[in-house]
């Protein structure tokens, strides 16, 4: 395995916000697709790319929640549901058929740790949501890319890519008992291996790819499975339920973990790179502490740094076959 995994030393760090990675970057004239921005993380990316001058297009499920949560925004609004195949096809074919370009492209939607489900195709209901969904987008919406003369993509991964490897064998549960972290796990080191390979795809039309893990950040909407005790117990929560905030610890605020994938998505410092993983507005390392204890949530709040079953590109090639076979969605 070969790996890109070395910091660009970026002026900022965990603490960083938005505002603090855009202050010099003006994104007049661009077009940047969010989804999954009703709330949370992308709620945070709209917010900072519409202020930087960008044309947001936000797709998301809920449009009601996403048009209140940016009111004051120009924004273009579509549905999307990433679990219906249908509704990807229709809402990429939609953009493509405009004959704009797309910039940026940031897959902030997801799910986590949600109880056992499958989409109408047959796939286990995170990896559908949280990545067989957005491979299809990407898939879709490639003329647009490639006509930017110069896009990136950018994948919302996780620390949480720790709880599990891409399960080749049965990456649907249908031998293996359902364990909801497993799952979450399994799509979240999906999205990291889909920007190794997609970005290896991609150069030639000058689209690059990043995968950015934002850190614990409990206000956000993927909490919807988790009681109060849990977060408590995982460190990430007060006894009431509010967050703890300790960027250090990667547990941050709504705004503070979009910054990297909003870094990842702008930073002039990526100029030229791509196929990697990035926390706290930089490159990551790979991590050295691989044989951590991943099952106690509260553990993670102490790792750092990217395991090698996420960032490997041949791991990479063969989850783009297999994600071909399971959406019949086929690029480049």
């Amino acid at each position: 395995m070969t790996t890109a995994q070395h910091p660009v030393g970026s002026q900022f760090d965990a603490a960083s916000t938005t505002r603090d990675v855009l202050a010099t970057v003006d994104l007049t004239g661009k077009t940047a697709i969010v989804t999954g921005a009703n709330s949370g993380l992308g709620l945070q990316t709209a917010l900072a790319m519409s202020a930087a001058g960008a044309h947001v297009v936000v797709l998301d499920r809920d449009v009601t929640k996403a048009r209140n949560a940016l009111v004051g925004v120009s924004a273009e609004y579509a549905v999307l549901d990433l679990s219906d195949a249908t509704s990807i096809d229709r809402v990429a074919a939609e953009f493509v058929d405009s004959n704009r370009p797309a910039h940026i492209l940031v897959a902030s939607a997801g799910i986590m740790a949600a109880p056992f489900g499958r989409d109408p195709r047959g796939n286990e209901l995170q990896l559908s949501i949280n990545y067989l969904g957005h491979f299809q987008l990407v898939a879709r919406l490639w003329p647009a890319l490639r006509a930017a003369g110069g896009a990136r993509v950018v994948t919302l991964t996780s620390l949480g890519h720790r709880h599990s490897p891409v399960v080749f064998d049965d990456p649907n549960f249908t031998h293996r008992t359902y364990d909801p972290w497993a799952a979450y796990g399994q799509s979240k080191t999906a999205m990291s291996l889909f920007a190794v390979e997609l970005d290896r795809r991609g150069q030639a039309d000058c689209v690059r790819a990043f995968a950015a893990h934002p850190g614990s950040i409990v206000a956000t909407g993927l909490k919807q499975y988790l009681t109060t005790e849990q977060l408590a117990a995982a460190g990430m929560a007060n006894p009431d339920g509010s967050p703890i905030l300790d960027p250090s610890k990667q547990l941050k605020t709504p705004e503070q973990g979009a910054a990297t994938p909003v870094w990842c998505a702008t930073s002039p410092q990526l100029a030229g790179l791509g196929g990697v993983y990035c926390e706290n507005c930089d490159i990551a390392e790979p991590a050295q502490d691989t044989d951590a204890d991943t099952a106690n949530l509260g553990g993670f709040n102490d790792l750092s740094g990217v395991a090698p079953h996420a960032v490997d590109p041949d791991q990479a090639k063969r989850l783009w076959t297999l994600s071909e076979e399971l959406t019949g969605v086929h690029l480049l």
